[in-house]
C-alpha cells in the first residue's frame, strides 16, 4: 500500500480538507462551500473521495498486517474532520432551502382532484453534480447515480394526493452528494438525525399554520364540546393537507436525496421526519373516537369518520413502508373506533328518547320539545345516510329483549322485511318516541287536551317525514300510513272528547255547575 505521505493524491485532498476544518481554519468558520462557488464545492467532494479511497486501501492493507497505526490514524482523523464539515454543509443546504408552504392555496389544493400528479424533478447526470477533472467518474468512490422515479410508486397514482416541490434540483443534487458520502463513511445515523431536525422544524412551522395544535389525548378530552366542534372542522381540512400535501411531500423528498444511496434509508428519514407530527396529527382524532359519547356528537364524529375514511387510502399510500405501519394501524383503529362510537351513540340516543322522563304537560296540547328534537335529529341522521347504511349492521334492540316489558315498546319486523338496519333504527325511534309520547299525555287532566296534544305531536311527525326525502324512503310508505292513521285516530278521539262536552254544556245542569259557567275550549292544531 502506498501511504499517506508518498499519496501525493491524499497530501492534496488532506490540505484541501483541512483548509475547510472550522475548527482551526478562520475561512472554515466565516464561510460555507456550497451554494457560493460550485467548483469549490466540487473540488471538496473529490478531495472526500480521496479520504476515503485511501482509508478503504488502509482498511484492506491492515488485515495483511502491512499499515503503519500512525498513517491509519492519520486518515481516520481526516476523514471525521470531513464528515464534521459535510455534516454542517448539509444542515446548511437544508436550512437555507426550507421556505414556509402557503397554506391559503394548500387547503385548496387539498380538496380538488386532478388527473395526474406532478413528477419529480429530473437530476442531473454524474458528471454534472460532481465534476471530474479526468473526465471520467472512474475516481470517484462513490458515483451519484441518475434516480428515476417509479411509476409504480402506488402514491403518485393517487389523483387526490399532490406533492409540492420542496427544494430545487441543485439543492437536491448537492444534499444527495454529501448524503452518499457521510453513509460511506459510517455516518448514516448521523445523516438521518440531521435531516430530520431540519425538516420536522419545517413539518411543525406548517402544523402551526395549519392550526394543529400540540394537545393530548386527555387535553382534548378535557375541552367542552362546543369548543370541539370547531377544532373538528378545522382538523378535518387540515388533516387533508397533511396527508395530501405535506406528508406526501416530504416523502418525496426524501426519495429524491436518498433513494439511491441505500435500501429503506429513504423510509427512515422521511420517518425521523414525520412521524412525531403524523402522531400529533392522528391523537386528536383518537382522543375523540374514545371520548364520552353523547347524542350531540354524533354528526361531528361521522364528519370525523368520513374525513379519515376519504383520507385513508392516502394514509395507507404515503405511509407504505414496514417502517410507518405503527402509522397505518393507528389511522385504521381510530376508524374503527368512531365507527363503533357512532353505533354506540345511536343505541344511547333510542334509549334517552324511551326513558325521557318529563312529566309536567306542555301548555295547550302544543308540540313537545322532545318531538321536535328527535325529528330534527333522526332528520340529520338521515342526511348521514350512506355512511350509516355502512355503519349500522344489527337491527334495533326490540321484540324478545323487551318481550312483556309494559315500559317498552314491540315492534314486528316481519312486516319489515327488506329495510336496511338503519331504516330499522329509525322507525323504531318514532316508534319509541310515539310511545313516551303517549306516556306523557296521559299527565293531562283534560282528557280533550291529551288526544289534541298526541295529534299535534303526531301530525308533526308525519310532516317532518314527508319534508325529509332520504327519511321518507328510509322509512317508508307503511311507516308513513300507520302514523296517518294514528294522527286520524287522535283528531278524532279529540272530537269525540269535546263534543261529549258540547252535549253535556246543552244539559241544564251542564251550564252551570256548582256556580261556576263552563268553558268549550276551541281546537286547535300546531
Amino acid at each position: 500500500m502506498e501511504t499517506p505521505e508518498n499519496n501525493s493524491g491524499y497530501e492534496s485532498a488532506e490540505k484541501i480538507i483541512l483548509r475547510w476544518d472550522s475548527t482551526a481554519s478562520e475561512e472554515g468558520r466565516e464561510r460555507m462551500i456550497f451554494g457560493t462557488d460550485r467548483q469549490e464545492a466540487d473540488v471538496y467532494l473529490q478531495a472526500v473521495d480521496e479520504i476515503q479511497r485511501t482509508l478503504s486501501s488502509a482498511s484492506i492493507s491492515d488485515c495483511s498486517h502491512n499499515v503503519d497505526a500512525d498513517d491509519q490514524s492519520k486518515v481516520n482523523t481526516t476523514i471525521q474532520i470531513a464528515m464534521a464539515r459535510l455534516e454542517d454543509e448539509f444542515r446548511n443546504i437544508l436550512i437555507i432551502h426550507t421556505s414556509a408552504l402557503e397554506i391559503d392555496s394548500l387547503f385548496d389544493s387539498s380538496t380538488s382532484f386532478s388527473s395526474s400528479t406532478p413528477t419529480h424533478h429530473e437530476l442531473e447526470d454524474d458528471e454534472d453534480c460532481i465534476s471530474d477533472d479526468s473526465g471520467s467518474s472512474r475516481n470517484n468512490l462513490l458515483q451519484l447515480h441518475h434516480c428515476e422515479s417509479s411509476d409504480s410508486s402506488t402514491y403518485r397514482t393517487s389523483s387526490s394526493i399532490r406533492e409540492v416541490d420542496l427544494m430545487p434540483a441543485e439543492a437536491i443534487c448537492d444534499l444527495q452528494a454529501i448524503a452518499m458520502r457521510m453513509i460511506a463513511a459510517g455516518y448514516l445515523r448521523e445523516c438521518i438525525q440531521v435531516y430530520g431536525s431540519v425538516r420536522k422544524s419545517s413539518v411543525d412551522s406548517s402544523f402551526r399554520k395549519l392550526g394543529i395544535e400540540k394537545l393530548s389525548i386527555g387535553d382534548v378530552q378535557r375541552l367542552e364540546w362546543e369548543a370541539l366542534e370547531g377544532k373538528i372542522r378545522r382538523w378535518i381540512r387540515a388533516a387533508r393537507v397533511c396527508v395530501r400535501i405535506l406528508f406526501a411531500s416530504e416523502k418525496k423528498l426524501c426519495e429524491q436525496i436518498f433513494d439511491c444511496v441505500g435500501t429503506d434509508i429513504d423510509d427512515a428519514c422521511f420517518m425521523e421526519t414525520v412521524k412525531g407530527p403524523a402522531i400529533q396529527l392522528f391523537n386528536f382524532a383518537e382522543a375523540i373516537s374514545i371520548s364520552r359519547r353523547s347524542p350531540e356528537k354524533l354528526f361531528k364524529i361521522l364528519d370525523l369518520h368520513d374525513a379519515l375514511m376519504e383520507l385513508l387510502p392516502d394514509i395507507e399510500a404515503v405511509f407504505d413502508s414496514k417502517s410507518s405501519d405503527s402509522i397505518r394501524v393507528q389511522a385504521a383503529e381510530i376508524l374503527s373506533r368512531l365507527a363503533e362510537a357512532a353505533r354506540g351513540i345511536l343505541s344511547e340516543f333510542e334509549n334517552a328518547v324511551l326513558r325521557e322522563p318529563s312529566r309536567v304537560p306542555v301548555p295547550g296540547g302544543t308540540i313537545h320539545p322532545l318531538t321536535r328534537y328527535v325529528m330534527n335529529y333522526i332528520s340529520l341522521i338521515s342526511d348521514y345516510k350512506q355512511t350509516l347504511i355502512d355503519l349500522i349492521m344489527s337491527k334495533p334492540s326490540t321484540g324478545s329483549r323487551y318481550s312483556g316489558d309494559p315500559s317498552t315498546p314491540d315492534m314486528e319486523f316481519t312486516e319489515l322485511e327488506g329495510k336496511t338496519p338503519l331504516a330499522l333504527h329509525l322507525i323504531w325511534i318514532i316508534v319509541v318516541l310515539q310511545f313516551n309520547l303517549d306516556g306523557k299525555s296521559k299527565h293531562y287532566r283534560d282528557v280533550s287536551l291529551a288526544h289534541l296534544f298526541m295529534m299535534n305531536n303526531v301530525h308533526y311527525i308525519v310532516q317532518k317525514v314527508k319534508g325529509s326525502p332520504e327519511l321518507r324512503e328510509m322509512t317508508g310508505d307503511n311507516c308513513l300510513r300507520k302514523l296517518t292513521g294514528k294522527f286520524r285516530q287522535a283528531a278524532t278521539s279529540y272530537q269525540r272528547a269535546t263534543w261529549v262536552s258540547v252535549l253535556y254544556c246543552l244539559r241544564d245542569e251542564g251550564l252551570h255547575v256548582s256556580g261556576r259557567v263552563f268553558l268549550l275550549g276551541c281546537p286547535r292544531l300546531y
